[in-house]
């Protein structure tokens, strides 16, 4: 067995990194040789900036796992971009040949352009893990457009890396139709694993839940959480349209905690816009070792995924936190197989459409589900994580691959 370098194109502070690639690279760990390596490259952007003594920290620690965090500094598109590409694309090609590395696995389509290159370049065999559309998806939540060199670029990488990868580990199974169609791909190996949870770390009981709130002074509060960001393939406006809508409903029984990066003058814009209690909104950027203290606290979650065609190749992360924890989600429609398990399982609310009177609906949905008895909600959302979302799931799939 050989070393493996994973590709990703995220910051090693992001959540991506730490909730969304870090477990899996350890339960990747466990499949192959103890001599063997992964070697894991992350893209740094300034927002999520490092010390060097943190970063040498957070390197020792996982170099003691056969874990080896490289990084190189992250350019928004553009000339820079392209040319610092370049000088990547050749150190990586020396640390493959250097390493002995045997695989390339790369985190979703835009590492995966990468991974494609690199391929071509050392013959090495390429998988693509969290597979789904980038490029269509950016056009369809407004962020690119068709006639756009980024949008054609990426789109056409996507075609290559699709027909070249030896593997690919998709968030849905609708997601190999798509692939057929889009990029006339087909798979000798498919496999299938959604965003997977910790569900030893992402848990809680009634007691924690209680002693939780009663520390924050909560007690009669009807708490509402969002951790993640505010535009781009999430809703922005209407995220607020919703809290207006929740706290005309639960008035000053209402605690909202928006967990995000967003710029606190443009929260604050958007409370103003819509009229509501400033005291009923807090805004904090929590890493995301510290989102399940806020998660135990909270009654109901929401998860506004921009409703776009694409977005049902993919699955949210955000979902199987919430679920582990027990906590009923509103969610958009066609989000992946999530929207259906939520209206299926009856463990929350699915917006049909962007409506006051829909808002109106997902308040009075959750305001039934958690009057009733709650411990029995907290206790069938969390079995329908452990179906969906448990991590046994990725043990299997990585252990096939690399046994």
């Amino acid at each position: 067995m050989k070393n493996i370098l994973v590709l990703t194109y995220w910051s090693y502070k992001d959540a991506l990194i730490q909730a969304y690639t870090l477990p899996y690279v350890r339960i990747m760990r466990k499949k192959i040789p103890s001599d063997s390596k992964i070697f894991v490259l992350t893209l740094e952007q300034d927002f999520f900036k490092m010390s060097s003594s943190e970063w040498e920290n957070e390197k020792s620690k996982l170099a003691q796992e056969g874990i080896v965090l490289i990084r190189f500094k992250y350019d928004h598109f553009g000339i820079k971009m392209i040319f610092r590409v370049i000088g990547l694309l050749f150190s990586l090609k020396k640390l493959i040949r250097k390493e002995k590395i045997g695989f390339i696995h790369s985190w979703c389509m835009s590492a995966g352009s990468l991974g494609y290159i690199l391929s071509l370049l050392t013959g090495k065999p390429l998988i693509i893990d969290s597979y789904e559309p980038h490029a269509e998806s950016m056009v369809e939540n407004g962020t690119w457009s068709t006639n756009s060199f980024r949008f054609k670029l990426l789109k056409w990488l996507e075609k290559k890396q699709s027909n070249r990868a030896q593997t690919v580990i998709a968030l849905t199974q609708g997601m190999k139709d798509y692939a057929k169609v889009k990029y006339n791909a087909s798979f000798k190996n498919y496999f299938v694993k959604p965003a997977l949870v910790d569900l030893d770390k992402f848990s809680g009981t009634q007691e924690d839940y209680l002693q939780s709130r009663a520390t924050k002074n909560l007690e009669g509060k009807i708490v509402g959480i969002y951790a993640g960001k505010l535009g781009g393939i999430y809703l922005e406006y209407e995220v607020f349209d919703l809290f207006k809508v929740a706290s005309d409903y639960w008035k000053d029984k209402l605690k909202i905690y928006l967990l995000t990066d967003k710029n606190q003058a443009e929260v604050d814009e958007h409370i103003k816009r819509k009229n509501i209690p400033k005291e009923c909104i807090e805004t904090l950027f929590v890493p995301h070792a510290e989102i399940k203290d806020y998660l135990q606290i909270a009654d109901f979650a929401i998860n506004p995924v921009k409703p776009v065609p694409s977005k049902q190749y993919c699955t949210s992360i955000k979902d199987g936190e919430y679920w582990a924890m027990g906590i009923p989600v509103i969610i958009t429609k066609n989000i992946s197989d999530d929207s259906n398990i939520i209206n299926t399982e009856n463990i929350g609310h699915v917006l049909q459409e962007l409506t006051n009177q829909e808002y109106m609906k997902a308040c009075k949905k959750i305001d039934e589900l958690i009057t009733n008895d709650k411990i029995e909600l907290n206790n069938r959302i969390k079995l329908v994580a452990k179906k969906y979302r448990s991590f046994s799931i990725a043990e299997s799939i990585y252990g096939e691959i690399y046994s």
